[in-house]
């Protein structure tokens, strides 16, 4: 199970994909280019690097182990040759710094070709070094390590558009870093209660709007979405706006509150919207209206009768993660079956496709998949009772610019890319 991945994520420009997994490790793909013989080979994603970020560890003073499993990972906006990365455990953020070398200096004048001190007697000429050709070496170091932070389990981070400050949150804060100092953090968020019985709510994700640097999103397992303005205030208890969408009494029922806990808060590009999960539904927030989403759309609702023994295997609980398109017109999430779905805002179409070995053959084209309940079956209708709850899409992601999208099923990725045209069918 240490392969299993756990987030994944790309780089500003896509030419980098990034995922983590149970084992603590993280493995970059990077993009091919284009070769001009074999235009089916465009853009194949390879494997670039692969690096130990998180070992699993001991808290004596609790008696806890801490899971080296990557929660999340964020591409920081490249500022020269190099790439970074944060990444994160339950408790400690790492800074990484990604660097190619395909030179090697030769020529020394001090040490012979072993790199052992020559007996300086015998140097008599001075030659300059020459930079010579060697096969390309990625090197991954760690730059910074961001500890002590936390009590709880960080749920996400997210770094700022000023390029500077990142934030982690777990259940019950937020932090603010400094992405130069390691030492300290600034808390930004406490919802912590007095007394620990008076618990009603917890953080779930939080996320920097991506152009205000002072606005940030946190989510609750309540089903709420607050608007956080850095400016207003030092410790943003006290949140600028609330989303939250009454609800329908006569859909009460003993699941209620489990299921409207959102899983996952995203901003759009453009800034304007948030993306909510919840165990059900997806749903599109305006920024500018706070009593209800503008859209909302159904991800499995013929799981609604299946509750009972999805809360008896704990899949109820499951977090599902949601993203948005380059252009902010398509959304996307996963579901149980390894199926994944799509909704586009403008045509309100949506399609059901399904990560497997059979649909990831080179230019195999996706075939849309239905689910029935009960009565007639078309040909390839799949049976709700027949779904398999084991292979969950959790984790998503879709490249900044262009139809490709990452899908990581259990400890399989599978990166899909729309070859025909750029609008989804």
């Amino acid at each position: 199970t240490a392969d299993i991945i756990s987030t994944v994520e790309f780089n500003h420009t896509g030419e980098l994909l990034a995922t983590g997994d149970k084992g603590g490790r993280v493995v970059i793909f990077q993009r091919e280019p284009e070769s001009k013989n074999e235009p089916y080979n465009q853009g194949e994603y390879n494997v670039y690097s692969t690096f130990q970020s998180h070992e699993p560890e001991f808290d004596y003073l609790k008696s806890l182990e801490i899971e080296e499993k990557i929660n999340k990972i964020k591409w920081l906006p490249q500022q020269n040759a190099a790439h970074s990365l944060l990444s994160t455990n339950d408790k400690t953020i790492k800074l990484w710094k990604i660097t190619e070398r395909d030179k090697r200096p030769e020529g020394y004048n001090l040490k012979d070709e072993e790199g052992k001190l020559k007996d300086l007697s015998t140097v008599t000429s001075l030659q300059v070094p020459v930079l010579k050709p060697m096969d390309l070496m990625v090197e991954v170091t760690p730059r910074r390590i961001f500890a002590n932070g936390h009590t709880y389990h960080v749920n996400s981070i997210s770094v700022n558009s000023d390029c500077e400050t990142y934030m982690s949150a777990d259940d019950l804060r937020i932090n603010l870093w400094h992405l130069a100092i390691t030492d300290r953090s600034f808390n930004i968020v406490d919802i912590k209660p007095a007394n620990m019985e008076d618990l009603t709510e917890v953080i779930t994700a939080s996320e920097f709007h991506p152009h205000h640097c002072n606005l940030f999103v946190y989510s609750s397992s309540k089903g709420s979405l607050r608007l956080c303005d850095m400016r207003a205030s030092a410790l943003c208890d006290k949140h600028s706006k609330l989303y939250e969408e009454p609800e329908d009494p006569s859909n009460r029922s003993f699941f209620s509150e489990i299921i409207s806990s959102v899983s996952d808060v995203k901003f759009s590009h453009s800034g304007r919207y948030m993306l909510t999960r919840d165990y059900l539904t997806v749903k599109v927030w305006d920024l500018n209206m706070e009593t209800k989403p503008v859209e909302t759309y159904q991800v499995h609702d013929y799981l609604r009768s299946k509750l009972c023994s999805l809360y008896e295997n704990d899949c109820i609980f499951d977090k599902f993660e949601c993203a948005w398109n380059g252009s902010d017109s398509v959304i996307m999430t996963g579901a149980y079956n390894n199926f994944f779905r799509m909704f586009d805002r403008n045509t309100k179409r949506d399609v059901t496709l399904e990560a497997s070995r059979e649909s990831s053959k080179p230019r195999a084209i996706l075939k849309p998949r239905r689910v029935c309940v009960g009565g007639k079956r078309r040909k390839d209708d799949i049976s709700v009772d027949s779904l398999d709850f084991t292979k969950k899409i959790l984790h998503t992601a879709w490249h900044p610019t262009e139809n490709i999208i990452a899908i990581a099923a259990t400890n399989n990725l599978y990166i899909f890319q729309d070859k025909v045209n750029s609008e989804m069918h």
